[in-house]
């Protein structure tokens, strides 16, 4: 289930890109995109990191069962 969800995310970046309806109103008003885009990629990364490390230590424990 995980991995369709990150293959989602990989070919269809624009469901990535959904973040907090404040936060982006206040950063689009200030007139910097860039700024904006910068938090929302910040978004999407810290999201993404528990996900690879539940799955490394899911593989992990699958091979030490497995062995």
């Amino acid at each position: 289930m995980h991995i369709l969800l990150l293959g989602a995310i990989w070919l269809l970046p624009q469901l990535a890109g959904a973040q907090c309806a404040m936060c982006r109103a206040v950063l689009e008003s200030g007139g910097s995109n860039a700024a904006a885009e910068s938090i929302n990629n910040g978004i999407v990364y810290l999201m993404a990191v528990p996900y690879f490390l539940l799955a490394g230590i899911s593989y992990i424990i699958y091979r030490k069962l497995k062995s």
